[in-house]
């Protein structure tokens, strides 16, 4: 049997998108949860304690959408025609975030205050559209032949404006989680009651979704209620409730400052797990499956040459930006 090199792209994209949304996920929701604290120095803490590496953290997201654009260059032209609207947003919202990031330590005390606000409006548009795109990813896209045959605003949909809330908490939780790992004192005592609050509201989300999800789509309540799918698939529920449960445990513990963020973890990558049980093999839901959009393997093969130099160097570059700056963040110090 000879390898599969759609297989191989598809695994090192959805690797790819998952260090992403971990990554950029709590810098992202530190922003989102920046209207939680009017202190200056408290917000200061917030910024600094993702500062070394919120911007490698983005190469994720770079390495996800140029693997998607040679691998599958038909999945790449249907999701950009389909979803111009809300990437675009997506992308204006990174760059004021960016932005914002750099300026507020530069800004004078007159100004700051506008670059908190576009901090915060940025993290937020970014991620609220990122929610959409996995929404619409899960509806699905008309296509016919090989081209997008449907509308601009087709992505504007009851269900993905929810999954963008949806995300937009996720985000947040995965922060507060951060930043109890990061923080001491009064702001990690703030953060864990606000995560607490985050989970009860993320796990009220993610039942509407898995009812919402089957509802609308038979072929995905074929997929997750069918047996023998049902006991195989049957963990993934149950280990969000524990994951949950362990999660509330530890917010509960002052002494417990790693776990909670851990647990997070796991439960981004259990909602992960479960949008991609929800629609593989198809890479363009509900018709196009992965080796429909594959490109020709001579192609897959020249860039995996790359990809396998490639990523293990951005992955020791990561751990090893992550372990210089290990351990809490102090009011008055940071990284700029």
């Amino acid at each position: 049997m000879g390898i599969d090199l759609s297989v191989i792209w598809f695994v090192i994209i959805v690797f790819a998108t998952l260090m992403y949304i971990v990554m950029d996920g709590f810098d992202l929701g530190i922003g989102i949860l920046f209207p939680t604290t009017q202190d200056a120095e408290d917000r200061d803490v917030m910024v600094n304690s993702v500062a070394p590496v919120w911007d490698g953290n983005e190469t994720w997201l770079v390495l996800g959408g140029a693997a998607l654009f040679g691998a599958f260059p038909l999945a790449y032209a249907v999701i950009i025609d389909a979803l111009t609207i809300p990437l675009s947003l997506m992308l204006i919202g990174l760059i004021f975030r960016g932005v914002a990031f750099e300026f507020r330590f530069k800004a004078t005390p007159a100004h700051r205050p506008f670059w908190d606000k576009a901090f915060i409006g940025g993290s937020i548009l970014a991620t609220f559209s990122q929610g959409v795109v996995v929404g619409a990813v899960i509806n699905g896209f008309s296509v016919t032949g090989r081209a997008y045959s449907g509308g601009p605003f087709d992505w504007l949909t009851p269900f993905n404006l929810f999954c963008g809330v949806g995300l937009t908490v996720a985000y947040a939780l995965l922060g507060a989680t951060w930043l109890v790992m990061k923080s001491e004192n009064p702001l990690q005592a703030r953060m864990r009651r606000v995560s607490k609050q985050l989970l009860l509201v993320l796990l009220a989300i993610i039942a509407v979704i898995s009812l919402w999800t089957p509802m609308a789509h038979q072929s995905i309540a074929d997929r997750w209620f069918s047996v023998p799918n049902l006991y195989f698939l049957m963990p993934v529920p149950l280990l969000v409730l524990i994951l949950s449960g362990g999660l509330w445990k530890t917010l509960n513990n002052a002494n417990s400052h790693n776990t909670p963020f851990v647990l997070t973890l796991g439960l981004i990558f259990l909602g992960f797990s479960g949008l991609g049980i929800s629609i593989w093999p198809y890479i363009i839901p509900p018709s196009i499956t992965l080796w429909q959009a594959a490109a020709p393997p001579q192609s897959q093969g020249f860039m995996l040459v790359g990809a396998l130099l490639i990523i293990p160097i951005i992955l020791v570059y990561t751990f090893w930006s992550y372990y210089v700056f290990r351990g809490k963040v102090q009011h008055g110090e940071g990284y700029h």
